[in-house]
C-alpha cells in the first residue's frame, strides 16, 4: 500500500499531461435523485490517498486507512458511513474486478470526499435516459452504489480510458458554533439540581495521553491522590462508552481542540463514577499542547454543559404575542442527536410539574413489546439504564403501558409497576407516549406518600407526554440510524477477523476482543465438545486485565448455562447472585461476624468486592450454533446497576453467529489437521534401526500447515542379518488416495524384500500393484537399495532409481558424482524392466539420497536443482551424516525467503570406516 499526505491547498490533477479527458457519467433514472453533478466549489484543505493491492486484505487496510484519516480530522460524525461504503467500493475493485484500488480523501469545511478508483473501465456505462437496474439487495456483489445512493449526501462514477471511479461525498452534520445564547429567567423550581457543593474536577493531559495536573476536587470525587495519579495515562481511569457508532474513542477525543459528553471515571474504590465532562485544547508559552479536563458528577451535567442554541424565531413568546408551554421551554430544542439530554430534561420536569419524588422515561423496542428505562430521576442507580420491563406488566388496562394508569397505593397492588419494586414509591402515574397510534414509550411520576396523584394529573402528563412523544421518536431513530451504521462497520470489520484464522485459540481470543469493551465489560466463552459433553469454560476477558482471574474464578464456582438452541440472548442471574454472596461473606469474615474471632479487615476483600462489582450488573447468555449444533455459549456481562440496550443485544446476535460458524470451522479445520498428522506419522517408520559401521540420518519436513497428507515418505529396515533395505520416494499428489499408495508402498517394499526378491523384482511387483488400485493409482517415483557393512570398514549398495532424483555420492576428496542411472517412474507402464546398480562406498564416503521437493526449491526464477544440490555437498567432506543433513536441509531453506511449497525428506548415509585403537 502506498500513501500521500497534503495538507492544505487544491489537490494536483492526477492524470498524467496529454491524458484523454475525464468522461463523466452521473447514474440517471431513480438512482439520479442521490446524485449531484454539481461542480465542486468547496475549498479543498487536505487530502489523503493510498493503493491498495488486488488482494483480500486490501480491502481491511482500506477501511482502516480512511478511519484513520478522517478520524484525524475530526470527523468522527460520518467515519461509520465513510468506511461501509470504502469497504463495499474496494471489494468491488481488488476482489469481482482483480484490480489494483486507489482510494484518495478530500477534507473540506463542509464534510469528506472520497474517491475510489479501479482499472476495469471496460463495464457497462449507464446512458442517459435508461433506467438504473442497481441489482438484488440479497446478492454478495454489486451494492456499492445501493449504499452509496442510500448514505451519501451526492455521489457520481467517472470514467476515463484507463480507470473506473465511484465517489461520493459525506456531509457533517450542521452544528450552531461561536453564538452567544442566554437562558430564560426561570422559578427556582425549575433550575437544575445540584449537590450542596458543586465539585468540578480538573484534570490536565500532555501530548502522550499522561496526567500532569490533579485538583482537591479531583480526589474528592475519585478517591486518588495527586500523587497516585500524576504520570499514568487517563486511559487507565477511563470506563468509556465503546457503543459503535455513537462516540469517540477516549485518545481522539483528547486529540480534538474541544469535546464534551459523558464517560465514565473508575474510584479508588473499585465503583465507576459516572461524570459528565468538558475537554478543550490548549498549548503553553512554548508551544506544548496539552488537553484540559473539566469533569462534574453526570447529574449535575448543567454546570458544564453548552447551553442549547435556539433561533431567535423561538423564544418563549411566539411572533403572536402568546406565551409558549412552560414544559418546551425548559426541554428547548435539543440537537437531534441529544437523546439522552432531552430524555433526562423530560423526567427533571415531569417530576417538578407533578411535585414528584422521582419520574421514570422508557422506551418501546420496535416491536413494542419491551420497554427499556432511558432515564430517571430520584430513583436508584440501577433503574436509570437499559433495565427492561414487558409492555404487558399484568391483567387489565392499569397493566399495560399502552393505557395511562394511576395507582393511589402500590402497596395494595404489588408489582403493578415492576421498575418502582423495592423502591418505597407508593403513588405513581403512567402514560403513554404515541406517535401515530404506535407506543414509543412510557413516562411515569411517583410519590413517597400514597394517594398523591388523580385523574387530573394524569391528563396534565399525558399532555406533557403529547408534546414530546414527536420529537422523542424523532431522537430515537436518529440514534438507531447511527447505532445500525456503527453496527454494520463493526460487523464487517468482525467478519474479516473471524475469516482470517482457523485456529481454534484464536477464534476464541478474537471473540472475547471484539465483544470487550464494544459491547460488554467482561466476556466469557463457553464451549461443548459433543451432545455428551457439558459446557467447558474456556476464555474469560475484561476490560481491566487484574479482573480478570477474579472472573474465571466465579464463573468456575456456578454451574455454566444450559445450552438452549433457541436464538436471541436470555438472561442468566447465577454470575450475579454468586458475586454478591461471594462478596457478603467475604464482607462478614473481616468483620467477625460470621461466628469466628474479630479480626482486621483482610487483604483479599478488595478484589474480592471488586470481582463482585464488575459481575454484579446483568449477564446475558446467546448460544452459538453452527450446522445445527450448540457448539457453546457466548456470555457478556456488565458491572453492579448497569444493563444492556435492546439494540447491543441484537449486534451480539449477528456477531454471535459469525463467531459460531467461525469456531466450528476451526474446530473442524483442528481436526482435520490432527487426522492428516496422525495418517502422515504412520506412514512414516516410528524409529531407524541402528547399523553397525554406517551412520544414517533423516530429516522429513512437511510443506503447508499440516492439513493434507504428504506424499514424501522414506524407510530404513532390516531385511536379514547384515542386510538393511532403504527407501525415499514421492508419490504424485496430496490427500487420502496419495495416503493410500504411500502406504502400499512402504508396506509392500518391506514385505517383498523380507521375501527375498530382488530389487528390480520388488519395484516391478510394486507397480503392478499400484496399477491395480485402479482410479485411485498415483505414479510414484522411488530409490530403492540394499545396503552391505562389510568387514574392511566399507559398505556395498545396490541400488534401482525409478523415475527419483539420483542419489549422489560424497568422496572423500570432495568429489560427487551420481550413484546411479534413471530408469522410469512406477505407476504409469504395466510392463518395467527396471535392473539394479552396484555401488561401493569406501570409509569416508556419504551417500546423499532426497525428494523433489529438495532439488526443486524456488526463488522467483531460479531454481537450486541437482547441480546446486551438488555443490552444497561439495563443502560437507568429513562432517558426519546428521551433520551433511542438516547442512543440506539449511542451505535449501536459505535457498528462498518464502516458505516450502513442496514436502522435502533427506537421507544421509556415511561410512566412518574402522576405529583402530
Amino acid at each position: 500500500m502506498t500513501t500521500g499526505l497534503i495538507p492544505g491547498g487544491q489537490p494536483p490533477d492526477p492524470r498524467p499531461t496529454g491524458a484523454l479527458p475525464h468522461k463523466r457519467h452521473e447514474p440517471v433514472g431513480q438512482a439520479a435523485l442521490h446524485v449531484d453533478n454539481r461542480p465542486r466549489s468547496s475549498v479543498i484543505t487536505a487530502r489523503a490517498a493510498a493503493s491498495f493491492e488486488p488482494v483480500g486484505r486490501s480491502v481491511a487496510s482500506a477501511r482502516s486507512f480512511v478511519r484513520d484519516t478522517l478520524q484525524g480530522w475530526g470527523f468522527a460524525d460520518i467515519i461509520d458511513d465513510a468506511v461501509v461504503l470504502t469497504s463495499e467500493l474496494v471489494t468491488n475493485a481488488v476482489v469481482h474486478a482483480g484490480t489494483a484500488a486507489d482510494v484518495l480523501c478530500l477534507r473540506s469545511d463542509e464534510g469528506a470526499r472520497i474517491e475510489v478508483a479501479d482499472r476495469y473501465p471496460e463495464r457497462e456505462v449507464p446512458l442517459q435516459g435508461q433506467a438504473v437496474n442497481m441489482g438484488n439487495l440479497d446478492r454478495e456483489g454489486g451494492r456499492g452504489l445501493q449504499l452509496c445512493a442510500a448514505l451519501a449526501g451526492r455521489w457520481g462514477v467517472e470514467y476515463t480510458p484507463t480507470q473506473k471511479q465511484v465517489w461520493f461525498q459525506l456531509d457533517l452534520p450542521g452544528r450552531p458554533v461561536g453564538t452567544r445564547a442566554a437562558g430564560p429567567s426561570l422559578p427556582v423550581d425549575l433550575l437544575p439540581l445540584a449537590d450542596g457543593r458543586v465539585r468540578v474536577a480538573v484534570v490536565q493531559i500532555d501530548r502522550t495521553g499522561a496526567i500532569t495536573s490533579w485538583n482537591e476536587d479531583c480526589e474528592e470525587l475519585f478517591g486518588y491522590t495527586a500523587e497516585q495519579v500524576i504520570g499514568k495515562p487517563l486511559t487507565d481511569l477511563a470506563a468509556w462508552p465503546h457503543t459503535p457508532g455513537t462516540s469517540t474513542g477516549i485518545a481522539e477525543a483528547l486529540q480534538l481542540s474541544r469535546w464534551e459528553g459523558s464517560y465514565g471515571i473508575r474510584g479508588a474504590n473499585g465503583r465507576v463514577l459516572s461524570v459528565y465532562a468538558s475537554h478543550l485544547r490548549v498549548r503553553d508559552t512554548g508551544g506544548e499542547p496539552s488537553t484540559v479536563c473539566l469533569l462534574v458528577r453526570d447529574h449535575e451535567r448543567a454546570v458544564l454543559q453548552t447551553p442549547l442554541r435556539v433561533p431567535a424565531s423561538d423564544t418563549s413568546t411566539s411572533s403572536d404575542g402568546k406565551s409558549t408551554d412552560p414544559f418546551e421551554v425548559f426541554i428547548g430544542s435539543p440537537a437531534p442527536d441529544d437523546l439522552d439530554g432531552l430524555l433526562q430534561r423530560t423526567v427533571e420536569r415531569a417530576r417538578d410539574m407533578l411535585d414528584a419524588d422521582s419520574a421514570f422515561l422508557l422506551l418501546a423496542t420496535d416491536d413494542e413489546t419491551v420497554l427499556e428505562v432511558r432515564a430517571s430521576t430520584g430513583l436508584p442507580s440501577a433503574r436509570q439504564r437499559f433495565a427492561r420491563v414487558p409492555v404487558e406488566a399484568g391483567p387489565g388496562r392499569y397493566g399495560s403501558a399502552r393505557m395511562p394508569a394511576v395507582h393511589d397505593d402500590l402497596t395494595a397492588v404489588p408489582g403493578a409497576v415492576p421498575l418502582l419494586n423495592g423502591t418505597g414509591m407508593r403513588s405513581v402515574v403512567t402514560v403513554p407516549l404515541k406517535v401515530e397510534g404506535r407506543l414509543t414509550g412510557s413516562l411515569g411520576v411517583a410519590a413517597e406518600a400514597p394517594g398523591r396523584y388523580s385523574n387530573e394529573e394524569a391528563l396534565r402528563l399525558q399532555f406533557a407526554a403529547d408534546r414530546i412523544a414527536l420529537a422523542v421518536e424523532s431522537a430515537r431513530l436518529g440514534e438507531l440510524e447511527g447505532l445500525r451504521r456503527g453496527s454494520l462497520g463493526f460487523l464487517v470489520e468482525a467478519s474479516d477477523l473471524l475469516a482470517g484464522t482457523l485456529d481454534r485459540d484464536q477464534t476464541l481470543a478474537l471473540m472475547a476482543q471484539m465483544t470487550v469493551p464494544t459491547l460488554a465489560t467482561w466476556c466469557a466463552v463457553y464451549t461443548i465438545a459433543d451432545q455428551a459433553s457439558d459446557p467447558y469454560l474456556s476464555y474469560v476477558l475484561h476490560e481491566d486485565e487484574e479482573l480478570i482471574d477474579g472472573i474465571k474464578s466465579l464463573l468456575s464456582k456456578v454451574p455454566p448455562p444450559d445450552p438452549v438452541p433457541t436464538p436471541g440472548a436470555r438472561v442468566w442471574s447465577a454470575p450475579g447472585e454468586a458475586a454478591h454472596q461471594a462478596a457478603l461473606r467475604s464482607s462478614m469474615r473481616s468483620l467477625g461476624l460470621n461466628g469466628g474471632p474479630t479480626r482486621q479487615i483482610a487483604s483479599g476483600i478488595g478484589p474480592t468486592l471488586a470481582t463482585a462489582s464488575a459481575a454484579g450488573g446483568e449477564t446475558v447468555v446467546l448460544p452459538l450454533v453452527a450446522r445445527n449444533r450448540v457448539i457453546g455459549m457466548l456470555t457478556l456481562g456488565k458491572p453492579t446497576d448497569e444493563h444492556f440496550r435492546q439494540e447491543i443485544l441484537e449486534l451480539a446476535e449477528d456477531l454471535s453467529r459469525r463467531a459460531a460458524l467461525a469456531l466450528d470451522n476451526a474446530r473442524l479445520y483442528s481436526e482435520r489437521t490432527a487426522i492428516s498428522q496422525s495418517l502422515q506419522r504412520s506412514l512414516l517408520p516410528p524409529e531407524l534401526p541402528d547399523i553397525d559401521g554406517v551412520e544414517v540420518e533423516v530429516i522429513y519436513r512437511a510443506a503447508g500447515e499440516g492439513n493434507e497428507v504428504g506424499g514424501d515418505f522414506y524407510d530404513l529396515f532390516p531385511i536379514r542379518d547384515g542386510v538393511y533395505g532403504f527407501a525415499i520416494g514421492d508419490v504424485c499428489g496430496t490427500g487420502p488416495n496419495a495416503a493410500a499408495v504411500t502406504g502400499l508402498a512402504r508396506h509392500a517394499l518391506r514385505l517383498l524384500a523380507r521375501e527375498g526378491l530382488s530389487g528390480p523384482t520388488v519395484l516391478e511387483r510394486l507397480n503392478s500393484a499400484i496399477l491395480d488400485e485402479g482410479a485411485r493409482s498415483r505414479f510414484l517415483t522411488l530409490l530403492y537399495g540394499e545396503l552391505w557393512p562389510q568387514e574392511d570398514g566399507s559398505a556395498k549398495l545396490k541400488v534401482v532409481c525409478a523415475g527419483h532424483p539420483l542419489p549422489l555420492r560424497l568422496r572423500q576428496d570432495g568429489t560427487v558424482e551420481p550413484a546411479a542411472e534413471p530408469q522410469p517412474l512406477l505407476g504409469v507402464m504395466d510392463d518395467l524392466e527396471l535392473y539394479e546398480q552396484e555401488v561401493t562406498l569406501d570409509p569416508g564416503d556419504v551417500l546423499l539420497c532426497v525428494t523433489d521437493g529438495v532439488t526443486e526449491r524456488r526463488e522467483g526464477t531460479r531454481m537450486l536443482g541437482d547441480d546446486g544440490l551438488a555443490d552444497v555437498l561439495t563443502t560437507c567432506t568429513g562432517l558426519t551424516a546428521g551433520a551433511v543433513a542438516a547442512r543440506i536441509m539449511r542451505a535449501v531453506e536459505r535457498f528462498a525467503s518464502d516458505a516450502p511449497s513442496d514436502d522435502m525428506a533427506i537421507l544421509a548415509m556415511r561410512v566412518p570406516g574402522l576405529h583402530k585403537d
